[in-house]
């Protein structure tokens, strides 16, 4: 008897779980049915996306490995924290890591101001003829290559460039900016100011112009001056925007602009201005060359597997500070956090 009960009382919950698929799977036919065409507007990225950041995934088992192309990745021997020793057991290892995060909290707060100062100003000017003059020469740098910028540079802060013609004319000394690493954490800074402020001041300048306009008005009208506009209404009304911005950029903090680091200073033609200029990305690159991560010719032979291991420490740890960061914006502003 008491098997037949429990058969019965089997069968009876086979039913309701095959009701309870059927349901959902009725659920989910009427939902792609109403978003399908959404889905297919998206399809295109969503494929990219997949194929060019989660598909790749896969070859993060070259940081545990001696990669030889011969042999492929699954073929390889198996080497486990080998490829994390060229950064961990470095003498660079803390200058590198200081030089990578320092300067990116440097570009993080240096941007965020200048961007915000900026599609402030041009939100004042919206209606101007000129507004859209303004937005193409701070947006055109954003793609101009750190090579041409490095160009640049050095047309400015070469022995013979603009500025040291213009001490020789003067009467003054001449500065060797490419042999004096004091100099270079103020001309990155600019550097990457000049080249990706635009981008940034867009993104601000969306979300200002989103602001209604009856907010100002009520305000205005009740005697608030220009300052307090800005404090009291747009500042607040855009700190998700910087948020998020933030949050982003957090999340690439142990990733530093090879390009920038690399053209600008000039790193591959003397190592006078590493000490400033050397981050992670610089001393990999030097590392799997067979430089062994100093400055000098190479052996030639690349080791992707060094390059695997540093990505992946690089990606673990922004994977952390996002994390982080985001449960503090969380518990701070709930509605302000990213996830």
């Amino acid at each position: 008897m008491q098997k037949e009960t429990e058969f019965h009382d089997d069968i009876l919950e086979s039913m309701v779980r095959s009701k309870a698929r059927a349901r959902w799977l009725e659920s989910l036919i009427r939902y792609f049915k109403k978003n399908g065409v959404l889905f297919l507007l998206a399809a295109p990225g969503l494929i990219h996306l997949f194929m060019i950041q989660y598909l790749p995934m896969f070859g993060v088992v070259i940081a545990f490995k001696n990669y030889r192309n011969a042999d492929g990745i699954l073929g390889s021997k198996w080497v486990g924290l080998e490829n994390f020793k060229f950064i961990f057991g470095s003498g660079t290892a803390w200058r590198i890591t200081f030089n990578t995060v320092f300067m990116n909290v440097i570009f993080i707060l240096t941007t965020t101001i200048v961007a915000l100062f900026l599609a402030i100003l041009l939100n004042e000017i919206y209606h101007s003829r000129l507004k859209q003059i303004y937005q193409l020469t701070l947006f055109l740098p954003f793609f101009v290559g750190f090579i041409i910028i490095g160009y640049v540079a050095y047309a400015f802060l070469g022995e013979n460039g603009f500025i040291n013609t213009t001490l020789k004319q003067w009467g003054l000394s001449t500065i060797q900016f490419f042999m004096e690493p004091k100099y270079w954490r103020s001309i990155l800074t600019i550097a990457n100011l000049w080249a990706g402020v635009g981008f940034s001041t867009v993104i601000y300048l969306s979300g200002i112009i989103a602001i209604h306009p009856d907010f100002y008005e009520a305000a205005q009208i009740d005697g608030a001056n220009k300052w307090q506009l800005i404090s009291k209404i747009t500042l607040p009304l855009v700190s998700y925007l910087i948020v998020i911005q933030v949050l982003l950029a957090e999340g690439r903090i142990f990733f530093a602009n090879f390009g920038l680091f690399y053209f600008v200073p000039q790193s591959y033609k003397n190592g006078q201005l590493l000490p400033v200029t050397d981050v992670i990305d610089t001393f990999v690159f030097r590392a799997i060359l067979g430089g062994g991560g100093g400055f000098g010719a190479s052996s030639g032979i690349v080791n992707l597997g060094m390059a695997a291991a540093a990505g992946l420490y690089q990606s673990i740890v922004g994977l952390v500070l996002v994390v982080l960061a985001n449960t503090i914006v969380k518990k701070v502003s709930p509605d302000q956090a990213l996830f």
